[in-house]
């Protein structure tokens, strides 16, 4: 009886994987629906991550020569007839942005300097598109993290370590002194690639003890479980082998995403350089 258990189970698992085969190269030769992924810097400058930008280094997208730059990147991408927009926004956000969003169709809002607006909105509208959706989560920590950061002594050490890396790292963004040259220069792949290994080096290596994954399990928690996260969003949009995803996010999350965006039997990845490559 035994014998036969073993059989039965060697047999279910070789027809298991079989047919998850056949299932992967079935999707993968029908259609998908095409996504997207724009790279960007934070339009308002909110200075919420390690690389800062000094206040004198800060531009107005709303004034000139920025203003007809985003009015020509609209342009560009709009050439890709997106038809779903998601923004790097958190869920809770997404009441807010659908009331603002049917503001604006109504020509009675006044888009701020913020990448969701300039682009989003106005991609959005010149398609016709029914509702943006937020995509954004922050992650979730282990507990392990979340009683380093309750613990007042052990978060000081870990706070401490964090700005002294900081200390010796040259963290001051240059000025921009052309939004379609710094989307141009966020978008390459090289580019994307070499932003990942800031993620492996900092608090990443950080260790309250001699071997342990302190820094690891934080860098996993706060940065690939929240990519993770926007990913599984994407994937929660009802969309059709017709449709034509836009994801207009910072560029540091590209590194990650493209990639699952690539290997996905889901998906069909679009670069945004072609359109991009059009205001040279």
């Amino acid at each position: 009886m035994l014998f036969f258990k073993k059989i039965n189970v060697k047999t279910s698992v070789i027809i298991s994987i079989l047919l998850f085969s056949i299932s992967y190269l079935y999707t993968k030769d029908t259609p998908q629906p095409k996504i997207m992924t724009l790279g960007v810097f934070h339009f308002h400058f909110p200075n919420h991550d390690a690389v800062k930008t000094e206040e004198d280094d800060k531009i107005s997208v709303l004034q000139e020569p920025f203003k007809s730059e985003i009015i020509s990147i609209v342009k560009a991408i709009n050439e890709f007839k997106p038809t779903v927009i998601a923004v790097e926004q958190t869920s809770s956000k997404q009441e807010k942005i659908n009331t603002e969003y049917l503001s604006y169709k109504n020509n009675k809002f006044d888009l701020p300097a913020n990448e969701v607006y300039q682009l989003g909105f106005r991609l959005a509208k010149k398609q016709n598109i029914e509702n943006i959706y937020c995509i954004d989560d922050f992650g979730h920590f282990y507990e392990t993290i979340n009683k380093l950061f309750s613990d007042s002594l052990r978060y000081n050490k870990f706070e401490k370590y964090f700005h002294e890396i900081n200390k010796k790292e040259d963290l001051k963004a240059p000025k921009i002194t052309s939004i379609i040259d710094e989307l141009l220069k966020f978008n390459q792949p090289d580019y994307i690639d070499s932003r990942l290994s800031v993620y492996l080096t900092g608090l990443f290596k950080y260790e309250e003890e001699q071997g342990d994954f302190t820094g690891v399990d934080f860098e996993t928690s706060r940065w690939y479980n929240r990519n993770l996260r926007i990913f599984r969003n994407i994937q929660r949009i009802k969309v059709t082998s017709d449709d034509r995803i836009l994801l207009i996010i910072g560029t540091e999350h590209l590194s990650l995403l493209n990639h699952l965006f690539k290997v996905s039997s889901e998906y069909e990845f679009i670069s945004p350089l072609p359109y991009l490559n059009t205001l040279k």
